[in-house]
């Protein structure tokens, strides 16, 4: 299968393009600099040359592949406090990519996050049976899952917000760790009983190789091996890495320690991904958030 990859040369596709070529796959990776497109062709990868606003270049691209997986995403608008319009340029590439594959019977597999079934599911853990009517990055999943009905084999992989491991530069793990620092203490809110899942990055490689060669059309999986670490628990061993102690603050007071993060680290967010490895018979093999932590990698760059 030629694969067309966005976001091939970040965090998560580092690791996907080798899963790829590894399982007998040719990819293509979107690169929008001359630094990204060097290290795709040292991977092993050919180039499009693009950027998530040249659709012209996504809809072409998409059109000669066999596959697309959209990894892409404005993290540093979204990180920017620009989330709305983080979001809605993720929606318009989605709609870029998936005109140019209506009535192929081609996969389509889009990236969304966890994080929205704190609200869509809010007091129990999340499945991939709970979804929201709209809004920001739940109109891009509902756009992809909507092209199942237009002969695409569309699938959405929602990310646990920990994505973790040493190819890690620039997520939550590395900003709450820089924050830690920074601060002097890694701070939860309140008791931190609040849960994130997590997922080690070579296992989220492999789920979406599996979603782009078998995933049903119209489908939702979770990309989750931990089910839900407490906030504390995060804290905790940051702040053992770090070398700071561990603090709970006030929800109050979040804004003036996590920043643009206060929101976020006070969600409660377990997720199951049970139905996942059922439909794709994937199961995560590599170590979990607080067994990575404990490596040490995250702190000795």
């Amino acid at each position: 299968m030629r694969v067309f990859v966005t976001g091939a040369s970040g965090h998560i596709g580092s690791a996907l393009v080798p899963e790829l070529l590894a399982a007998g796959h040719e990819v293509v990776g979107l690169a929008r600099s001359e630094a990204s497109a060097a290290a795709l062709k040292a991977a092993g990868a050919e180039v499009q040359r693009g950027s998530l606003d040249d659709f012209a270049s996504l809809r072409s691209a998409a059109a000669a592949a066999d596959g697309v997986i959209h990894l892409a995403y404005k993290h540093d608008l979204a990180f920017g406090g620009d989330y709305a319009g983080a979001a809605a340029a993720d929606l318009r590439a989605i709609e870029a990519l998936g005109a140019a594959l209506v009535g192929s019977n081609k996969p389509l597999v889009v990236t969304s996050g966890t994080l929205l079934l704190a609200h869509a599911a809010a007091g129990r853990v999340g499945t991939e049976d709970d979804r929201l009517a709209g809004g920001p990055r739940a109109d891009s999943e509902n756009a992809a899952t909507a092209l199942a009905a237009h002969g695409v084999r569309s699938s959405v992989v929602r990310l646990a917000p920990t994505v973790h491991s040493a190819l890690d530069r620039g997520g939550f793990v590395p900003s709450l760790i820089e924050l830690a620092r920074r601060n002097g203490f890694a701070a939860y809110v309140g008791d931190g009983a609040n849960r994130w899942p997590a997922l080690h990055t070579l296992d989220a490689a492999r789920l979406y190789r599996l979603a782009v060669e078998a995933a049903p059309a119209g489908t939702r999986l979770h990309g989750a091996a931990d089910e839900g670490v407490p906030f504390r628990a995060i804290a905790e061993a940051i702040g053992r890495g770090v070398g700071v102690p561990a603090r709970s603050i006030s929800p109050e007071d979040a804004g003036k320690s996590l920043g643009a993060l206060a929101v976020l680290a006070q969600l409660d967010n377990p997720t199951s991904s049970a139905r996942t490895r059922e439909i794709l018979r994937w199961q995560p093999e590599h170590p979990g958030l607080l067994a990575d932590l404990a490596l040490r990698h995250y702190f000795e760059t």
